[in-house]
């Protein structure tokens, strides 16, 4: 059997039995999903799952079918967006109705109201002492009763509020959650092509960076895909450390990373490139399962910078060009779109 495979298959066994060992702990039934959702628990790849089950069983140190068929729902469901998108929506929906009929209940109160001070107004001409008390003790009730109507709509639109920020907050974490990728925790490739899209229709000077994982097919053919995984969380965090506030790091996809730099020319984006590479091939790889060192990960960048009649098919793949001719150069480097090894780069990509 290949390395890859056995390794492969030590993991995934170590995982699917811790799995098998919390559905019976907590007598769920083996289900598909439920297994998923414990698998997925074990190998700790969505942390905001982690985090959820973590909380449930902190809160009340058990999970019920129910609580995992939510949390499947709510994590790992391929249509899990656009529900809670529309859930979300719904109850938005209801506040608003909730907060509309309160109104109406004020105005109501109001115009009451009003009523009672036009009969007690007209009541007063003429009248004696006698009259004049129960007059006063009319307007008094309708005082306090206003009063009351006024304190429940104040209470009411309070707590309207809260939930409405509540609501806004959950769209948010829902929104950020869909531009997330999973793995790597860096925003995902519809998240990047929205981003570029809008520094390309700014006009205002930018750099981007295209990385990829030198001989990365090898590595995961030869490691196993989660020591494979693992990689790429060690790329990931090296971007991390070296963007700021206003950059955008990005998974593409596979074993390539994007990052936006916005406000940057080229000569400033190649030094953070440089950093960016430095910063991978200074961490040393090992393997968790044994603890064997696997020596150091490198990776190959390319830089181009926004031209005033790019859009971004044009730029991305000035950025490729560069990519493609640091690897053709030994891999390991930088290399910008002003760079002599440019112009010997072909359209074919190197593993």
């Amino acid at each position: 059997m290949p390395e890859s495979s056995g390794d492969d298959f030590e993991r995934t066994i170590v995982f699917g039995e811790s799995a098998i060992e919390r559905i019976r702990a907590y007598r769920h039934p083996a289900y598909p999903r439920i297994y998923e959702v414990w698998y997925t628990y074990a190998t700790c790849y969505n942390p905001l799952l982690n985090q959820a089950i973590n909380d449930v069983l902190k809160k009340r140190g058990t999970l019920s079918e129910q609580d995992l068929d939510a949390l499947y729902d709510m994590h790992l469901s391929a249509a899990r967006f656009p529900t809670r998108y529309d859930e979300v929506g719904t109850k938005i929906r209801e506040e608003v109705d909730l907060m509309v009929e309160q109104l109406d209940k004020a105005r109501n109160s109001s115009d009451a109201y009003n009523s009672a001070l036009d009969g007690i107004s007209q009541s007063v001409d003429g009248a004696d002492h006698e009259k004049v008390k129960t007059i006063i003790g009319n307007l008094l009730r309708a005082t306090i009763e206003m009063r009351s109507a006024n304190g429940e709509l104040e209470s009411q639109l309070v707590q309207s509020k809260q939930e409405m920020l509540k609501l806004h907050d959950k769209l948010e974490a829902i929104r950020a959650e869909s531009l997330t990728d999973p793995l790597t925790l860096l925003s995902n490739r519809k998240f990047f092509e929205m981003a570029l899209e809008k520094a390309l229709s700014e006009g205002k000077p930018f750099s981007l960076l295209v990385t990829d994982i030198d001989h990365f097919k090898l590595f995961n053919d030869k490691y196993g895909h989660l020591t494979g995984d693992q990689v790429l969380r060690l790329v990931a965090t090296a971007v991390k450390q070296n963007v700021k506030g206003q950059d955008i790091a990005a998974r593409y996809g596979g074993e390539e990373f994007a990052i936006i730099l916005p406000g940057t020319t080229l000569r400033p984006a190649v030094t953070v490139a440089d950093h960016i590479r430095r910063a991978v091939m200074g961490k040393e790889l090992v393997k968790r399962s044994t603890g064997e060192n696997l020596g150091r990960v490198t990776i190959s960048i390319g830089v181009a910078t926004f031209h005033s009649n790019d859009n971004a098919a044009t730029i991305i793949e000035r950025a490729d060009m560069c990519l493609y001719a640091a690897k053709r150069a030994g891999r390991n480097r930088v290399v910008c779109e002003t760079d002599p090894e440019v112009h010997n780069a072909t359209t074919n990509r190197v593993a």
